[in-house]
């Protein structure tokens, strides 16, 4: 009984240090997702799409500022890059957004800063940019060729002729951007896109910060020394860099969801340099790596697991020195992740004027059709996000109706449900699949 309420104790402790985790990046959180939601309402994906055909410098800078207003989330990014690359994108010009998307985007940066401290935002900055320079010059010696070639023509087979279709569209199609400003319907798009992207990453960010309590409570400090490896210089540096990208793999946790566990980490031990390729590796954890074999094949999955890999480790172990030469890199690790307590402090405030703002969202959100909303768009019927018709990343017909997703990963998954339904009912007419709604 001892052990059995030792252990119950333990478990208290750490959902409790994941809750105030929570809690402490909770306004962040929410403005986060409401400007990226509002800039994906506001942005063309069509002009994305015309103007990433190669991989020169200002194509890079391109790719870069489209991929940093986009959703944060690993698949979605990984989706919307394979599409940009089916429509005529250069290669590397749609890795470049994929890791813009992921790495350089706004809530990343706004929940790294309460959590963890402005230092690991601006490192995450720097070696995002880092990162993103190796890609698209030393990248590009292993990440061209006949399999680039074998790539693009396996994508456009799997989108099939909407590709092409897609791609036609002119810069006439686009939407007036300021008009959509002014107007209510506007910002009620805006609003679907902040739920959308809230629901579509609703498991990761339990997932990270639940793991993050354990991580932070019941790990002990014997376990991290023995995985980061201390005073030996530049090698030490040099493992805590490579073993960053290695935990994230297994972690299965992407996008936002892992700053909480970055921040687990730096308290247990790792570096600085390996909390930056941490956080940079959640486009090669598991999960995302499985999609990639799927849109690009095999032996091109594995290419570019090693390449990403190297770029992650070598940008977060080039941010520190950078860091560490400047006088940036903090001294004092945190007894603790986050307080656990509530007080009324400015985290209480914020979080307080921020649900009232997020309320405000969520108005917007459910009267989205009264207000003229959702015209061009639908729901992913998996993970809920909201899609642009004309540019959907995958689609699927069910009864007649044209079914839209923010990815392959949510495709598969429907007709998995639907075919699991079909085999558990015995007929067609008994399978019932929400469609996906207007928004």
């Amino acid at each position: 009984m001892p052990a059995a309420a030792g252990v119950l104790v333990d478990v208290g402790r750490s959902l409790r240090e994941g809750f105030f985790m929570f809690w402490m990046t909770l306004w962040p959180l929410i403005l986060g997702f409401g400007v990226s939601g509002a800039v994906q309402a506001f942005v063309s994906r069509g002009a994305m799409e015309r103007r990433l055909g190669d991989h020169r410098a200002a194509t890079v800078v391109r790719a870069s500022g489209y991929g940093m207003v986009s959703s944060s989330c690993s698949y979605a990014a990984s989706a919307m890059a394979k599409s940009l690359f089916s429509k005529g994108a250069d290669y590397l010009a749609a890795m470049v957004f994929m890791f813009a998307s992921t790495n350089l985007v706004i809530e990343l940066g706004i929940v790294l800063v309460v959590l963890m401290g402005w230092q690991f935002a601006a490192s995450e900055l720097v070696g995002g940019v880092v990162m993103i320079v190796l890609l698209a010059t030393v990248g590009g010696l292993w990440l061209r060729g006949r399999l680039v070639v074998e790539a693009r023509m396996r994508v456009r087979a799997q989108v099939g002729g909407r590709g092409h279709l897609n791609g036609q569209r002119s810069s006439e199609d686009d939407p007036d951007v300021s008009q959509r400003v002014r107007s209510v319907s506007g910002w009620a798009d805006s609003a679907t896109y902040t739920m959308a992207d809230l629901t579509m990453l609703r498991r990761e960010l339990l997932a990270g910060y639940v793991v993050a309590g354990f991580l932070a409570v019941v790990v002990p400090t014997s376990v991290w020394k023995a995985m980061f490896i201390t005073g030996h210089g530049f090698w030490t540096s040099l493992e805590n860099a490579i073993v960053g990208p290695f935990i994230a793999v297994l972690s299965f946790v992407c996008s936002v969801g892992n700053v909480p566990l970055a921040a687990a980490l730096w308290k247990g031990g790792i570096s600085f340099g390996g909390v930056a390729s941490f956080i940079f590796a959640d486009l090669i954890t598991l999960p995302v790596l499985m999609i990639y074999r799927r849109y690009y094949g095999t032996r091109l999955m594995l290419r570019m697991l090693a390449v990403f890999w190297a770029l992650m480790s070598t940008a977060g172990l080039v941010t520190q020195y950078l860091f560490r030469a400047a006088g940036l890199v903090p001294s004092v690790r945190p007894a603790t992740v986050a307080s656990p307590n509530f007080s009324w402090d400015y985290t209480t405030y914020l979080n307080i004027v921020f649900l009232a703002g997020f309320g405000a969202i969520y108005w917007l959100y459910r009267n989205r059709e009264r207000l003229g909303a959702g015209k061009g768009y639908a729901r992913d019927p998996i993970c809920g996000m909201q899609v642009e018709v004309d540019h959907a990343p995958a689609t699927s017909t069910r009864d007649g109706e044209r079914v839209f997703f923010c990815s392959d990963h949510c495709a598969e998954k429907f007709s998995t449900l639907v075919g699991d339904r079909l085999n558990h009912n015995g007929s067609h007419d008994d399978c019932h699949v929400a469609a996906p709604e207007s928004v």
